[in-house]
């Protein structure tokens, strides 16, 4: 029986309304679930297709058997979408990555079993018994600390928690939050690279003024990855290539590739480190990663260092080789010179720097001894031990 127009205008609307509110319901579920920057738009566009073949059925537009070789095609294409991208993410995914907050601090609690925090032959000269200063820094940093406190803190008093604001007296809350916390008055002592001028202009409006203890040295270093032909660049090389006047691997003797130069959170330690090795010279935006947040949509962050053929990374000398090891990357040499101790130690290393102990006028009385003790034949040997060089 041949159906009216108004029936078939009917039954399309049902239809209609019957797809939207599964496409709907389908769109929450994968905002929440696997994402909403692939499989979110996949299932608007899914209920779209199938909105148009529901009436084109409905109304009998078109043959049967072309209907359904349409309806065939577009599931085809559906499925293949989603094979190539889980293809792509599997891939991304096997890439090493270098982010800080993927490092188990752990290991280097200070008291704790098989701790990697390195330790003096005997015990140490200076003790601190009572106020023990609260400290914070920098990820990179934290094995060096943490060796500090276990050499001069009573151990029955450490609360053996890292991340836990209020809760401990050694912390690790990454460069951008010690600072923070340093000028808030929540820490005493933070270990870290020099602030950045946003961060000295935070301590100024605070009424506070940081103090930068110099304790140690390290190499700022480039990787990329092992199976990049290119194995080190000049000075003038890396401002080009962060300012994005250098834009190609080949340029500086490698492969016929686009150079994917990652950057790191603004004011972060190796952040600021690379600010300051580009002098005068603007750096270029960094790689960005598509993050979906429920509340405001879609939001563009620094992208983490993946080990992409093209990628060029920066980190510390110890965190990039011996915290967040990883066989696939390579350190590059700066003008002919190879990041090391020895580099570092002549001189002959151009972006070694030195890192500090700030403080920002707490009252706390054993502040000065202890930067002092730090400062010993003892608080420098581990400085040395843990992987950094001595100032002294």
């Amino acid at each position: 029986m041949k159906r009216s127009f108004e029936t078939k205008l009917l039954f399309s609307i049902l239809a209609l309304a019957v797809i939207t509110i599964i496409g709907f319901i389908a769109y929450i579920m994968a905002t929440f679930t696997v994402g909403m920057l692939f499989y979110a738009p996949l299932v608007l566009a899914a209920s779209a297709g199938l909105a148009v073949f529901a009436v084109i059925s409905i109304f009998e537009l078109f043959s049967k058997r072309f209907r359904l070789t349409a309806l065939a095609a577009f599931a085809g294409i559906c499925l293949l979408s989603v094979a190539g991208h889980e293809i792509r993410q599997a891939y991304v995914n096997s890439l090493a990555e270098v982010r800080e907050q993927e490092v188990n601090l752990f290991q280097y609690a200070p008291f704790e079993v098989n701790t990697k925090a390195a330790s003096l032959d005997q015990k140490a000269a200076y003790h601190i018994q009572e106020q023990m200063p609260r400290l914070d820094g920098a990820t990179a940093l934290y094995p060096l600390y943490s060796a500090f406190a276990q050499a001069v803190y009573p151990p029955d008093t450490y609360n053996h928690s890292i991340y836990e604001v209020g809760n401990d007296l050694v912390l690790c809350t990454t460069t951008t939050e010690a600072y923070k916390r340093l000028i808030k008055g929540d820490a005493d002592i933070i270990f870290a690279a020099a602030p950045s001028l946003a961060q000295t202009k935070q301590a100024k409006l605070a009424g506070r003024e940081l103090k930068l203890t110099p304790i140690g040295r390290e190499a700022f270093v480039f990787f990329v990855n092992k199976r990049n032909p290119v194995n080190g660049l000049t000075t003038e090389q890396v401002k080009d290539i962060y300012s994005g006047t250098l834009t190609n691997w080949k340029q500086v003797g490698g492969k016929k590739a686009s150079i994917r130069a990652f950057q790191r959170d603004e004011n972060s330690g190796s952040q600021t480190m690379l600010e300051k090795i580009m002098e005068d010279r603007t750096l270029m935006s960094p790689p960005k990663e598509n993050v979906a947040d429920v509340m405001s949509g879609i939001i563009s962050l620094t992208a983490s260092y993946r080990n992409y053929n093209n990628a060029l990374g920066f980190s510390f000398l110890f965190y990039a080789s011996e915290m967040n090891a990883s066989d696939e990357i390579k350190l590059l040499e700066i003008g002919g010179v190879p990041p090391a101790k020895e580099s570092i130690r002549s001189g002959a290393y151009p972006f070694a720097a030195e890192f500090y102990a700030v403080t920002a006028g707490s009252t706390n009385p054993n502040i000065e001894p202890f930067l002092e003790w730090i400062l010993s034949p003892e608080g420098q040997e581990l400085v040395e031990k843990t992987g950094y060089t001595p100032v002294n």
